[in-house]
């Protein structure tokens, strides 16, 4: 009898046990939009003149998961990219450059305001480091795109920081890529544009 008891005991407390290991939340962490921020940079073939500059998020969330075995890992995100918002910083045709990579040869923002980033897989390497598969969204063409981020918490709030590259002519931007412009090869411009990202989410929702 004494027996029978005791391994109903352990029947009944084994998946409270186990549900209290991996215990945990997802939430959804809404970005500070006035510090996260999308840098910029893009030359010509030869890497010879380059110019670089910022676009500002529109709208973003972050979704983490925490519990008494991972702590807090990022394990996706939503963003909205304000196109509208891309300047040019490096000082060099600053008004005109900015113009022409809102028309059509470029972003073409009248018909397309907003560019997305979807974070849809995340692979941790150690607790501050994970490789991020995401869709990116540009001129209404959805690519693939890999990269490596890291994420620290700083005074109360995620800051993830990430820097990619990409092939431009993928969604669509093939203004004077080598592949599709006949001219001067001095003319030409690199088809890769670099990006480096930082996103700050308040931990506590403020």
């Amino acid at each position: 009898m004494k027996k029978i008891v005791l391994i109903v005991a352990i029947i009944c407390i084994a998946p409270i046990m186990y549900g209290q290991q991996n215990f945990g939340f997802n939430e959804k962490l809404f970005i500070d939009n006035n510090r996260s921020v999308i840098h910029w940079e893009g030359s010509d073939l030869f890497n010879m003149n380059t110019h670089s500059g910022t676009v500002k998020f529109k709208f973003g969330t972050l979704r983490r998961s925490s519990n008494a075995i991972t702590g807090n890992v990022i394990i996706g995100g939503e963003f909205e990219i304000d196109m509208n918002s891309i300047i040019n910083t490096d000082g060099k045709y600053n008004e005109m450059l900015v113009e022409h990579l809102k028309n059509e040869d470029f972003f073409d923002i009248k018909k397309y305001p907003i560019a997305t980033l979807e974070i849809i897989n995340v692979h941790y390497i150690n607790a501050k480091s994970f490789d991020v598969i995401a869709h990116l969204t540009i001129k209404g063409n959805r690519q693939i795109i890999n990269y490596r981020s890291t994420m620290e918490i700083i005074n109360n709030q995620m800051v993830m920081k990430s820097k990619f590259a990409i092939d431009r002519t993928l969604w669509g931007i093939n203004y004077k890529s080598k592949n599709f412009f006949a001219g001067m090869k001095d003319e030409i411009i690199s088809d890769t544009i670099n990006f480096d990202v930082l996103i700050v989410a308040s931990l506590d929702g403020c």
